[in-house]
Order: C-alpha cells, then structure tokens, then sequence
C-alpha cells in the first residue's frame, strides 16, 4: 500500500467501506470480535501482515516454544514499518496471544496495529506502548495455555473472515475491515465519492430536509449533489 492510499484510507469510514464492498457482492468483511482497546483510538489502514494460531497441542505449546525458529518473536521480527498485524487466534478468550513486552517491542518495529479475534494479556502494560490494539479482551494466561503459533504471512481466518497477506486493512471504533488487494484502488475511489455524496446528505438532513428521496437520493437529489460536487471541484 503506498502513502497515499493508507491516508486517503484514514479518512473513510469502515461503515463506507463495508457498504462499498456489499455493493460488490462482499458481505464477510468486517471481522469479528475486534473492537478497539481505546475509546478515542484513531482510525489506521495499511497492509496485512498474519500470524495463524492453531489449537494448543502440548508436545508443542510450552514456553521453550517461545524461543522456537517459527514463533510469534520471530514474527514480529519480519514485520515492516506500517504493516497491520492480523493474527487468527481462533477467537479464543482465555489465553493472551500478546503481552506488553512483544507488543513494546511492534511499536518500536512502526507496526501500525494489532488486530485479533483473539485476547491480549499484560493489558494495562501494552496499552502504555502506544501501539493501536483491537481485540476481544484481555486474559491473564499467556498464549500457550490454549492456542500454538504456527506460522506468518499465511491466509487466516480471523473473526470468522478470510484474510491473505497483502490485503488492505481498515480499523476504527466500529472494527476492522478488509479489503481484498486485488480491489483496492476501485474500492478507495468509490469509498471516497460515496463519503463526499454522505457529507452533503448530511448537510441535507441537518437543514431539514426529509429522508425518502434523500438517503438514498433520487433523480432530483443525484442532480442536485453533482451540482454540488461540481461546484466544490477546482
């Protein structure tokens, strides 16, 4: 994702974009059990990059593990500066996938966020990172006790949706969507028409106007906010 498209991606809401993409027959986008940690946290966008958990095997799952070639440490070790980490944690609640320390260690890297279906432990401690989380909820037990990390930069499930690394991520205080690489540059553009035609509807609303004809517009409201849309233009 370049630079232009991650900010011009801040500034467009998930709600925009999930109806964008329903428009174009994707309906299971938006994914479950991410919400953000911080009530004022602003919205982020950037390029996905996965981690798959499976369940907890205990031959496997023990802490040497966490020393291991494969693991999340080595992980968070390949990610590159604005990447947003999707890690497919089963949506299990009861073991934290991360705690302050893996996270501290995101925030220098310039991870742009950590969203999972799954929980986070040391909670208090990595909200101090300063690196954007949505999650399900915290859990004291550390990743082990439930769950096996087996690898990075994969396809995962996480909260029930499909996600392939190189996807285009958008998160705010409605959750977080993906949006397929393949129809990046179609969905951003129509997004930002689509949030342009909003704000005069809004406009619309606040003067008095009634809602059938408006949202969605007619033929005489479609007339009227190209007029609009032109008049802005420069």
């Amino acid at each position: 994702m370049d630079a232009q498209t991650r900010q011009t991606l801040e500034t467009i809401s998930t709600a925009t974009l999930t109806t964008v993409l329903l428009r174009k027959g994707l309906r299971n986008v938006w994914l479950r059990g991410a919400f953000p940690r911080q009530p004022s946290q602003k919205r982020v966008a950037g390029t996905a990059f996965t981690l798959r958990f499976v369940p907890a095997r205990e031959d496997l799952a023990t802490p040497a593990s966490w020393a291991a070639p494969i693991s999340t440490r080595a992980a968070i070790e390949a990610m590159e500066d604005g990447v947003i980490a999707v890690a497919d944690a089963m949506g299990v609640t009861d073991a934290g996938i991360f705690g302050d320390i893996l996270c501290a260690r995101m925030a220098k890297r310039k991870v742009g966020a950590l969203i999972t279906d799954g929980v986070l432990r040391d909670m208090e401690g990595v909200l101090a990172t300063g690196l954007p989380v949505w999650c399900a909820g915290a859990a004291a037990p550390p990743s082990v006790a439930g769950l096996t990390f087996v690898n990075w930069q994969e396809p995962i499930a996480c909260g029930g949706v499909a996600i392939f690394p190189g996807d285009a991520i958008v998160a705010d205080g409605d959750g977080a969507v993906v949006i397929p690489q393949a129809l990046l540059a179609e969905v951003t553009q129509t997004a930002v028409e689509q949030e342009m035609q909003e704000s005069w509807i809004m406009g619309e609303v606040e003067k008095g106007a009634p809602l059938p004809g408006l949202y969605p517009p007619n033929d005489e409201n479609k007339a009227r906010y190209a007029a609009w849309r032109k008049a802005r233009k420069p």
